[in-house]
């Protein structure tokens, strides 16, 4: 059974004179194609829920905004799924003509709730974090080459470890500051030392 929420009639109210017709239409078609839709209110605008979040609706000063939560899916990336133009799938919305027609926002309702109804997730849209590749500067490899200690432990340090001693010979601003680290680095890895060993706790 649907639910109308007193909060979602108070923010109609308080919205300007050109958005409410348009807000009080979206909210007329999301009940009529989801009649077990519940509302609520979230990040302080308009909230339509069924089996988790289908769309939402919000008032500017000079425009209104609908979107679906899996917007991808229903509307894809072509001119209705363009965010470019403000928040949610189809621009700023001036005018009721400014919506795509009855039949077809009905269409787009019916298959959000058919994703809900499903179960199928949102697509990700982070992308993976691309690990960057350690680049061991000439003169620490050098170094480590004169050392059969230091490199045995720099071999078997986790890539943490290793980008630890990396970052900090490569941030000296002083070629002399740099050679007093790698000489340091080296005599601390060939004790098996960490680059932070003074803050390891036994």
């Amino acid at each position: 059974m649907a639910t109308r929420d007193p909060r979602v009639d108070a923010y109609i109210a308080k919205s300007a004179d050109f958005a409410k017709p348009i807000l009080t239409h979206l909210r007329k078609l999301v009940h009529a194609a989801c009649p077990a839709v519940l509302e609520t209110m979230k990040w302080s605008f308009p909230h339509f829920d069924y089996k988790g979040m289908l769309c939402s609706m919000a008032a500017f000063k000079e425009h209104c905004a609908f979107g679906f939560w899996k917007g991808e899916l229903i509307v894809g990336t072509g001119p209705c799924g363009a965010q470019g133009e403000g928040m949610g799938h189809f621009g700023r919305i001036a005018v009721l003509s400014d919506l795509p027609s009855e039949k077809v926002l009905i269409g787009y309702i019916k298959e959000a709730v058919r994703l809900n109804d499903e179960g199928i997730k949102k697509p990700a849209t982070s992308k993976p974090k691309v690990k960057r590749e350690l680049v061991v500067p000439d003169d620490l490899t050098a170094a480590l080459k004169e050392n059969k200690k230091a490199l045995a432990t720099f071999e078997q340090f986790s890539p943490s470890h290793k980008r630890e001693y990396v970052e900090w010979i490569s941030e000296a601003k002083r070629e002399e500051t740099r050679r007093l680290r790698l000489a340091t680095a080296v005599q601390w890895m060939a004790e098996g030392k960490p680059r932070n060993w003074k803050y390891v706790k036994c």
